[in-house]
């Protein structure tokens, strides 16, 4: 496999140093790209580069992980228009012991000669001094260089503290250090961090006469302007404990029809002809969401595994669907929360509830679900009303606690999609 070949056709390939390509087919080669751990897990921005480092090691090659515990210490200026918090230390250990974590669930570690490598430049930085630093690194690149950086440039009008000023150095020397002790010849990073991989080019040039390379991917854009990896309500991770894999997996399933044709090269490893039969089955009935649905069902697999996977499609199935009393049983707690997040919640009292409470004061006065009695019974006579995916069609129906789910909730339902999350307290 031609790891560039591959790159380009699946939309990966920005830039990269001459003689790359060439480099990449005469040798095995190791590459390296960089995380810093500004948070307890990686988001879905962060995928385009482990998937670039998924394809390094199935092209034969072996792909080098940096935990940027020194560096994410002081925060990168890339792509940022303002001065970074910077984290304390405690929380920046913790955030890169999730981090090493995540990535070890990417990557091959026992793949013979061309294994995954993990390494933590906090390794390499912590017992080296500042003014050794600046002796035998720091006078190696000039100012006027690091300044005519884009990342640099785009900062200076706003404000640049030395300490992000410095960051460029600091990756510059993990690139050094990765080439000289472990032959790692190659660094890999987003288009926005080319002026931090061409500084790190030049300083192994001018440090140790060697050639070095580098191979940057276009930054993820969605076509209608929002920024990609984001919704309203937040960032979407890797992590399942921050962002649930129903939430991650309806991600995927909403992108358009134009994203999906494009994101489904970028974040899976289906094949060209795959992919092009996905896409002419798509375009005959694009309705059936066929690219969606599959962009989502791998991407979901890859990051959190099937048995995810498939509680996720129950969940959107029981949502958006046709699903049964016994399919919302079986979610949990915490399932059925995160399915039902940001619909209608009510309260209703849990004696009364055991007392019995007639549906149409159950659906009016209760709850307030409905504004009055006679809109209640118009509801249930009409055949729109379901509690737990049971349809109720009684006006005399007593709603109890032996329905609850879960011990807790009701969900009630006026027609196709109006949900309303009861809880009983």
């Amino acid at each position: 496999m031609n790891f560039i070949e591959e790159l380009k056709w699946r939309g990966l390939l920005y830039d990269m140093i001459p003689g790359t390509e060439q480099y990449l087919l005469e040798n095995k080669a190791r590459g390296y790209i960089g995380f810093d751990p500004t948070a307890p897990s990686l988001g879905i921005g962060n995928l385009v580069q482990i998937i670039c480092l998924m394809h390094f090691q199935r092209a034969g090659h072996t792909p080098v992980a940096v935990v940027g515990g020194a560096t994410g210490m002081i925060g990168d200026p890339s792509g940022k228009s303002a001065e970074r918090n910077l984290l304390d230390e405690e929380e920046l250990r913790f955030n890169e012991a999730r981090v090493k974590e995540q990535l070890a669930r990417f990557l091959d570690f026992d793949a013979g000669s061309n294994s995954a490598i993990l390494v933590n430049n906090y390794d390499w930085f912590k017992d080296i001094s500042l003014l050794h630093f600046l002796r035998d690194i720091g006078k190696h690149l000039t100012v006027s260089y690091m300044m005519a950086k884009d990342s640099v440039k785009s900062r200076l009008e706003s404000g640049l503290s030395y300490t992000e000023f410095s960051y460029q150095l600091l990756q510059a020397f993990d690139f050094l250090h990765l080439y000289t002790q472990i032959d790692c010849r190659l660094q890999m990073g987003g288009s926005d961090q080319w002026g931090n991989l061409t500084s790190g080019v030049e300083l192994i040039r001018r440090k140790t006469g060697g050639q070095a390379f580098a191979v940057t991917t276009p930054l993820v854009t969605k076509s209608d302007g929002t920024k990609f990896g984001k919704t309203e309500s937040g960032n979407i991770y890797l992590s399942p404990g921050l962002t649930s894999p129903y939430k991650f997996y309806q991600f995927w399933l909403n992108v358009s029809d134009e994203d999906a044709v494009k994101f489904i090269r970028i974040f899976t490893f289906l094949s060209r002809e795959e992919i092009e039969s996905l896409g002419a089955e798509h375009a005959g009935r694009p309705h059936l969401r066929i690219l969606q649905k599959k962009l989502a069902e791998e991407v979901t697999v890859m990051v959190h595994g099937r048995e995810a996977y498939e509680k996720a499609v129950k969940a959107s199935q029981i949502l958006f669907g046709k699903s049964s009393t016994e399919e919302l049983q079986a979610l949990s707690e915490k399932e059925l929360l995160e399915v039902f997040e940001g619909v209608p919640r009510h309260e209703v009292s849990r004696s009364e509830l055991e007392a019995g409470i007639p549906v149409l004061d159950f659906l009016s006065e209760k709850t307030g679900i409905l504004p009055s009695k006679s809109e209640a019974r118009r509801l249930v006579q009409s055949g729109g009303l379901q509690i737990n995916k049971v349809r109720i069609t009684d006006i005399r129906h007593m709603v109890t606690t032996g329905s609850l789910l879960r011990g807790r909730y009701l969900l009630v339902q006026r027609g196709k999609k109006n949900y309303h999350l009861v809880m009983a307290v």
